[in-house]
Order: C-alpha cells, then structure tokens, then sequence
C-alpha cells in the first residue's frame, strides 16, 4: 500500500509540475507579446525622435511619428537615405562604437545632440548587417545659448608702437605732437564700432578688449591696422609700425592679458609690424611682411653681459651648445663664449656633432690651439659634466627641437640663450638670462659685443677673432644682407683685434666638388612668378652646398627669392633665401620651418619631392595673395 501512494504521488507530482511549466510559458509568453506591442506603440509615440536604418546604406528602415514631424512630414519616408533628409549626418560614430554623436547635428534650421546603438544581425544571403537606432534629442536653445557665450568671451589686445622713438627722430615739438596724434587717431578708428573699451595706457602702448565675436572680422582683413599705420606719411621719413599681442580663448581676464603679453613679446622678438594671437593651443602669426629696421641700443648688451659675469662666478662648468648641423655663426659664437668662460676661469666645453657639421675647417683649426684641446665633446660626454651647478648656454638657435642635444635643457638648471633669429611658436622657455635680437646680423655679433664689456683684448686669440668673424661674414653674405651699424661695429672692434679677413676668406672657400655641385643645383632652377627662382635638383644634396646654391641665384639679376628643395639623411629640405620682396620665414612656417625674413630653411619627414613641392608653391601663392590683398585695400 505504501508503495503505490508513492507511485501515485511522484505521478500526480510530474504531471503537476509539466502543467505549471505550460501555463508558466503561456503567460511568460503572453508577457513578452504585450511587451512588444507596447515597446513598438511607445516607440512611436514617443515625443522623442528615433529612426532605425541600415548603417550601410543609410537606408530608413522605421521611424516614430516625432521624426518624422522634424524630417518635415516627407511623405514615404522609408524610400529615402538618412543622409538624405540630414546631410549633416554620419554614422562613423555609431561604428567607431560610440553611443553618443561628438556633434550637434543640424536638421532643418534646428540641432540635434543624437544618441543612439548598433546591433549585428545576420543576412538571408549569408554576412552580417547593422542596424542603427538614433535618438534626436533638440538642444538648438541651449546651442544658441553656448554660441552667445563663446561669440561674448573677452579678447585682450595690447598694442605697440614699434620705433616709438625712430619715427618721432628729429621733429619739433609740434610736429612731435602731431605725429603721435595722428597714430593714436589711426589705431583709435580700427578699434572703435567693435562695442569694445580702447585706451592708450603709455606712451607707446594700448590695451583694447572687444568680444570674441568681432575676431573674425579682424582676421578676414588681415588687421589691416598695420598696412594702415605702415603707409602713415610722417615729417621724419621713418614710419610707424605696430605689433599687437592677442590674448585669446583664456579662462579669466588676468590670463588673457598674460597671453597678450607673451604675444606681444613673441612679435617683437620676430621683428614686430604683426600680430600674433596667443591662446591655450599655441601662436597664430599675421603680417611680418615688413623689412627690419636695425633699433638696438647697447644697453641690452651690457645688463646681459654683467648678469652673465655673475652666472659665470657662480657655475663650476659651462657647456656651450649651438643647432644641429652646425655652421660658422654657431660655432663662432660658440668659441666666443669659451674666449669669456677661460677669462672668467672656468671650464667650457663646446656640445656639437663632429661628423655632422658644415664648419669642419673652423672647429680644425680651433682644435690645432692648446686652449681648445679637449674643448669640442659630443652630447654623450656632455652628460658628463652636467651638475647643479653647472651652466648651459644655447646659441643661434631658440628652438628646443633644433639644439644639438635636447636633453640637456631638461638637465640643466641654469640656462643662457643668445641668438639673433625671430623666435618661433616652439621656443625655449625655460632661460635665466635670454639675449635675443631679432634685427643683429648673427649670433656672433651678439657675442662680440658681449666680449667688449667682459673682456680686455689682450684676453682674446686671433684665431678666436677671426672665427666670430667668419660667422659675421657667412650670415650677412659678406656684409650685403641684414647688415646694420652695429654689424660693422663688430667688424671693426674685431678686426683691431688682429683678425685676417684673408684667414676668414679661407675657412670659408668650398672644395671643387662643392661648387661643381652647387652649380648643379642651380642649373635645375626654373622660374616661378616674376623674381621667384626654385630648384629641384632631384639629388642628395650637402645641406651647406644647398644653402651657398640659393644664395647665389639672388646674384642672377631678376631673381630676388629662391628657394632650393634637395635631399639629406631621410629627409626632403628646403633652403630659402630673399632679397626682402618676399619675408621666406612666413612662406615656410606653413611647412614647419622658419628663419627670418631673409633667410629660412625647412625640414618635411615623409613626403616626396613632388607634394613638397606643391605644398610649397601652396604657400607662396598665399602669401602673395595675401599681399596683394593688403595693398588691393591701401588702394582701394
């Protein structure tokens, strides 16, 4: 009896538990259908925009009322393309894995922030497809209102009067009076109908603020201020120029002056007449068309060269450092800083590559002297010799890119810079004494003129006089080319010191392959415009012999800018050269070089010879463009 009650139970328990799986099943699948009906009739009700569509093809696959009521009630909607109805849209985001699109999407005269997902379904045919579901979600008040508050933001502007005292030189004091008048009324006229506050602060200085939204206008027209201030007629003959530092896209009012201020001082440093805009990312550089005007005083020179005495008491070693592939202006000056190191009593030691340099019979003859013995190191002994106390000092170059080992600036503590190039957006920083001068001839006038305040002349060697000089020579092209008073100050206060330009004339003579190779380089040289020679010879080229090339086509009467594009160490080179009708350093600075107005180079890493080449004529179009743009409106 017992058995058959258990038989009888475990029966009635199997049949129970199939009859609860059923009805479980029916009402699970109940649930689901219902589910379903109310997803589907949510979704299209929902006041939210959404579409479903192949990603593919952009192909609509569904819609909900609400999209199609922005889609603008197309009718047979499901025959269009998404893309169709949004040109603004893309589908990248959503296969990149995104969930939500990185931008607003117009559609119609509205924006759309989207939302949206991706789901992998099979083909019949065999493959996969993915379907798309975008949610449409209306920010067009709230983008109204952030486009109001970034066109609102305030941009600081500083203003300078670059030859304040040249252009005011010699007049009375009427006619003093006058001429600053009448900049103030030019600067004045530019600044005003912009809603902004203008006033003039110093004698030479203006501060302007205006709102973000009239900086495109002052873009579109390049600040014609300065073509405007340049073209002033002043009773001196000498006129004014400007130079404006923007400060830009800044959080508080107190860091947009200090980017205005940097800006400013980048501008001066690169010759003034420009502006430069200073915001989070970088430099942004406009005009710098004008020729420089020589306008040092000597004062500059003796404050650095006492705070260089201090520095010099107080190191244990200094290590002189100049740019890669290193020339005679670098090494130049580098063997005057040496001459003042060993007066001084200390230990100098000059970083360069011996193998890799365009002035070996220079740094021959420096090595042939006892004092020179031991004196030129590479970058790996340098390391050496680096301590607390010791003293690095960059020469003829300001960028931390071209020095010849830039790990040293991040090593050393105490950094001197002397150069004379126009400094560039990427520039060393982190100085304790800087002795930068755009409008010097070369990095080794600058040191001569240091020698004669720290030094007697009986400290310095002949060889090490004519070693500066030749630098001065190379760089001003024999005295032709960025020459000031000062240069021949230089000269001469070298020269009494017992230099042989004979000697000089010598470490600068090229061998027979050199100049067979230059002439080479010349031969190629076709004519682009009026007065623009450029040549491709197509070749490895020695980057000194490229240089010497497009300096001798400016001797070719009619040509009065060159430019040479060659090849060296893995690398397509430009090397540039004007007269002063062309400023080369802006042409290049679009492909990543620079220099000055007069002489510039550039390097481009993986590109042939023929995008360089279109790149480059890119540039000059533009520049040309742009200038004549300027003088269309003076006209005009």
């Amino acid at each position: 009896g017992e058995a058959v009650i258990v038989i009888l139970l475990f029966a009635l328990s199997r049949f129970t538990a199939k009859r609860y799986r059923k009805e479980l099943a029916e009402y699970i699948e109940s649930i689901s259908l219902r589910a379903d009906t109310m997803t589907g009739e949510s979704l299209s009700n929902l006041p939210i925009p959404a579409v479903m569509f192949q990603a593919e093809n952009n192909k609509i696959l569904w819609t909900n009322d609400a999209f199609v009521s922005i889609a603008g009630h197309k009718e047979n909607i499901f025959e269009y393309e998404l893309t169709e109805i949004a040109p603004e849209f893309s589908a990248k985001w959503l296969l990149e894995g995104k969930k939500i699109c990185p931008e607003a999407v117009r559609l119609g005269n509205r924006k759309y922030k989207l939302y949206g997902s991706l789901e992998r379904t099979e083909k019949k045919t065999g493959g996969f497809s993915f379907i798309c579901t975008v949610y449409w979600i209306d920010i067009t008040n709230l983008a109204e209102i952030e486009e109001d508050y970034v066109k609102s933001r305030p941009v600081l502007a500083v203003i300078m009067i670059d030859n304040y005292e040249e252009f005011r030189g010699g007049l009375t004091d009427s006619a003093n009076a006058a001429a600053i008048a009448a900049v103030d009324e030019k600067i004045s006229d530019w600044a005003g109908g912009h809603g902004g506050y203008f006033s003039k602060y110093e004698r030479d200085r203006y501060v302007f603020i205006f709102e973000e939204r009239h900086m495109k206008s002052f873009i579109e027209d390049k600040f014609r201020i300065l073509d405007e201030v340049r073209e002033m007629s002043v009773p001196s003959g000498i006129p004014p120029t400007v130079s404006i530092g923007i400060g830009r896209g800044a959080r508080t009012l107190e860091e947009s002056l200090s980017f205005a201020k940097l800006a400013l001082e980048m501008a001066l440093s690169r010759g003034g007449d420009q502006v430069v805009i200073k915001n989070k990312s970088g430099f942004e550089f406009y005009g710098g068309r004008s020729k420089e005007i020589e306008k040092r005083t000597k004062v500059k020179s003796r404050v650095v060269a006492n705070a260089l005495g201090e520095m010099l008491k107080e190191s244990s070693v200094v290590l002189v450092m100049g740019h890669k592939y290193a020339d005679f202006d670098s090494v130049g000056a580098a063997v005057g800083i040496c001459c003042i190191v060993r007066k001084y009593g200390r230990t100098a030691k000059i970083v360069i590559d011996l193998a890799h340099n365009s002035a070996h019979q220079l740094i021959r003859r420096m090595m042939s002297l006892p004092e020179y013995r031991g004196v030129f190191i590479s970058d790996q002994e340098a390391l050496n010799y680096i301590n607390d106390s010791a003293l690095l000092v960059i020469v003829d170059t300001n960028r931390p890119d071209q020095v010849e080992a830039e790990q040293m600036l991040r090593l050393c503590g105490h950094i001197v810079q002397i150069d004379h190039h126009r400094r560039s957006a990427n520039y060393i920083d982190n100085v304790e004494l800087n002795l930068h001068e755009p409008y010097a001839s070369s990095s080794c006038e600058l040191v001569t003129e240091l020698m004669q305040y720290m030094l007697n002349q009986s400290d310095i060697l002949r060889p090490e006089a004519e070693a500066l000089l030749a630098g001065i020579v190379m760089d001003t092209k024999n005295f032709t080319a960025r020459t000031g008073s000062r240069t021949f100050d230089a000269a001469s206060y070298l020269r009494r010191l017992g230099s042989d330009t004979t000697e000089v004339k010598k470490l600068l003579q090229n061998d027979f392959a050199s100049t067979i190779s230059k002439y080479r380089i010349i031969e190629s040289a076709k004519m682009y415009g009026n007065g623009i020679a450029i040549a491709v010879p197509g070749t490895i080229e020695d980057k000194v012999v490229a240089a010497q090339a497009a300096d001798e086509m400016l001797s070719i009467s009619g040509v009065h800018t060159s430019f040479v594009i060659f090849h060296e160490n893995d690398m397509v080179k430009i090397s540039a050269r004007s007269m002063g009708d062309i400023n080369v350093q802006v042409v290049l600075e679009k492909l990543g070089g620079g220099g000055n107005i007069s002489t510039a180079a550039a390097q481009i890493k993986d590109k042939s010879y023929e995008e360089v080449l279109t790149e480059l004529l890119g540039s000059i179009d533009d520049y040309l463009k742009n200038q004549h743009k300027s003088e269309y409106s003076r006209e005009g």
